[in-house]
């Protein structure tokens, strides 16, 4: 591993960039704002963090503004049923992250009196709040100098340095240099400036280096090509699963659902009967795994790619005159499947057995 000698650039430059150009997101408040001694909302900045968290700008905003409709407040949210909480994340995905986010309200609310700590040894003792989040919260939202660097602040600094060693063994030396680089003033701009530089204009194609505060320091653009940083390990195949779903539906347009484990993948999340699959082994394919005998028919397969593998399901459907009594699900009518805690890939699976039963399958 090599890294350019390079004194630390100043974060001024960026600040300056920052304060003309900095995106308008919900959960942010402006330059502007702040110099007038509004201060964000920790909840706001809390609960923005945990759904970014591998999902895009564009993905988070609604979901953001349903969830502070519903939940304005950290206390409100804790008050909240686990059903509910999980019902409007659904489609987000990573679903840990809304079971902790539950967990992590019941904390604050009854540990801390609806009050987030301030610093990151205390966000990092609520539940679900890692190393990112806690950085991230005590800059933007308590204007503590920590050191916060998701992949667009990864992509600037490696650039910036030009760090050649590979993802993610760069990172412990990549979060050292936005230490140094984070200045005691204005630490929480200073993050959010890091990131909206790498998602406007440090880009992972064809950077717009010519519009980037750090041009005249970027020891990536003086030496090589910007676009070969950060680099990354050989990713691994990502192994396939396989399994089926089963869609019963009655002659009252009533569908049968069932709720999933609370801990493991989906945990917690409604879904139509499935064979056994799990990210490690796979499920049965055929009938034979049917919840009830019925005449189950094909059609055909959906596929969907999770972070460590890809799974694909064959999919039945069964046409039933009414209800089968089960003890491990309910039915549910297809007019209010939009409202339950339906993961994308059970969305796929009653999309590709009911056409057209979702406004969007991506959901």
């Amino acid at each position: 591993m090599t890294i350019k000698t390079l004194d630390t650039p100043s974060a001024k430059p960026l600040l300056d960039w920052y304060d003309r150009h900095h995106r308008d997101l919900p959960w942010r408040i402006s330059p502007g704002m702040a110099a007038r001694g509004v201060q964000p909302d920790p909840y706001h900045v809390w609960l923005s963090e945990v759904m970014l968290q591998q999902t895009t700008v564009q993905a988070v905003k609604p979901y953001f503004e349903k969830f502070l409709q519903r939940w304005p407040d950290v206390t409100d949210l804790a008050a909240a049923e686990t059903e509910a909480v999980m019902a409007a994340w659904a489609g987000l995905g990573y679903y840990a992250r809304a079971r902790n986010l539950k967990k992590c309200a019941e904390a604050v609310a009854t540990e801390h009196g609806g009050v987030f700590p301030d610093t990151e040894e205390g966000l990092k003792s609520l539940p679900g709040i890692g190393d990112y989040t806690a950085a991230a919260v005590a800059a933007i939202a308590f204007n503590r100098p920590a050191a916060v660097m998701d992949g667009n602040v990864e992509r600037v600094i490696s650039r910036l340095y030009a760090i050649d060693a590979p993802l993610p063994a760069a990172k412990p030396l990549m979060k050292e240099k936005v230490a140094q680089l984070t200045p005691a003033a204005r630490p929480g701009d200073f993050a959010q400036a890091m990131m909206d530089l790498g998602a406007t204009i440090c880009t992972p194609k064809r950077p717009a280096c010519s519009l980037c505060p750090f041009r005249d320091a970027c020891q990536a653009l003086k030496l090589s090509d910007p676009e070969l940083f950060p680099v990354k390990a050989a990713k691994k195949e990502k192994p396939v699963r396989y399994g089926a779903a089963f869609i019963a539906v009655t002659g009252e347009g009533e569908i049968l659902l069932r709720r999933r484990a609370d801990s493991g993948l989906l945990g917690g999340m409604t879904e139509v009967p499935t064979s056994a699959w799990t990210a490690r082994l796979d499920g049965e394919t055929s009938v034979s795994a049917a919840p009830f005998e019925a005449a189950w028919q094909a059609c055909g397969t959906v596929i969907h790619v999770f972070t460590h593998f890809e799974l694909r399901l064959s999919i039945w459907r069964a046409a039933i005159a009414g209800q089968v009594a089960r003890d491990d699900g309910w039915w549910e009518p297809v007019t209010n499947l939009e409202a339950q805690a339906l993961p994308t890939i059970m969305k796929k699976a009653i999309a590709a057995a009911i056409p057209l039963t979702f406004k969007t399958s991506k959901g």
